[in-house]
């Protein structure tokens, strides 16, 4: 079926924990993963940033000129171009969460080839949705009705909290779009106090960049993606692991690769 393909292939021995360490569970968690993996979190969050580039300075050039082109080319050619280092972050997250063994370089390289052409297709669509959505935020008149701007701000929320969930199901799972699109209308309902909770972290450090912006450029290479990214993930992993077993699966997936060669000799 394709089910948890994407994590097939990363038996190889690395960095990580005691298998008898007992898991630790809200901000201590927080800070366990990122004393022990914050190298692998601030290098993969600066290759997200860098592959957001061509998204935020095409919609830059599409708010200062008003030209929809530009609005299209962010949206299609820049999510295409970001999505991937995006879900090479997250699965990078998700992989420190669940305490997986690995050096980082060999695991995000591989997982960002396999990757590669199920992101595209993610990244057009919701590249272009973000791009549409801030051109009308920055566009729709002060004087419009209360209920336009609920519309606006509503489907801004509803976007990028699903994008949050298509991200980490592109990182784990090898499902259509339709699928994974579906299955992310439903853990964001279904958990929706964890999934408003991620987006308000995110939206909470994006905000006071914008706030002390320009000041703020000054330390933006070193929180980059990464900060309110490894927040975000770490509230989404509990309905993540409940909805699709992640940890039981790859435990079973390693044990039949290590049985694997033994009944063959045999």
């Amino acid at each position: 079926m394709g089910l948890f393909s994407n994590m097939l292939g990363f038996g190889r021995p690395g960095p990580g924990v005691r298998p008898d360490e007992p898991r630790k569970k809200g901000f201590f968690r927080l800070m366990e993963i990122w004393g022990r993996d914050l190298g692998s979190f601030f290098k993969a969050g600066f290759l997200a940033f860098l592959g957001l580039l061509p998204f935020l300075v095409l919609l830059m050039l599409a708010l200062d000129s008003h030209a929809l082109i530009f609005v299209l080319a962010a949206g299609i050619l820049g999510g295409m171009v970001a999505m991937p280092q995006v879900v090479g972050t997250a699965d990078t997250m998700l992989r420190s969460l669940r305490d997986e063994p690995g050096y980082w370089w060999v695991t995000y390289r591989r997982a960002w080839k396999r990757n590669l052409k199920a992101c595209l297709l993610p990244g057009a669509v919701f590249g272009l949705l973000l791009a549409m959505q801030v051109f009308m935020l920055f566009h729709i008149s002060l004087t419009e009705s209360f209920g336009s701007w609920v519309a606006v701000l509503v489907g801004f929320v509803l976007t990028l909290g699903l994008l949050n969930y298509v991200v980490a199901q592109l990182a784990l799972l090898d499902l259509p779009f339709l699928m994974l699109l579906k299955n992310s209308i439903l853990l964001f309902l279904g958990y929706f106090p964890r999934s408003f909770g991620a987006l308000a972290v995110q939206g909470l450090y994006w905000g006071a960049y914008l706030l002390f912006y320009p000041l703020s450029l000054m330390i933006l290479p070193f929180t980059n993606f990464w900060l309110p990214q490894s927040i975000a993930m770490l509230m989404l992993y509990v309905p993540l692991e409940k909805s699709f077993d992640i940890e039981n699966t790859i435990k079973k997936m390693r044990d039949a690769e290590l049985e694997g060669p033994g009944e063959e000799q045999a």
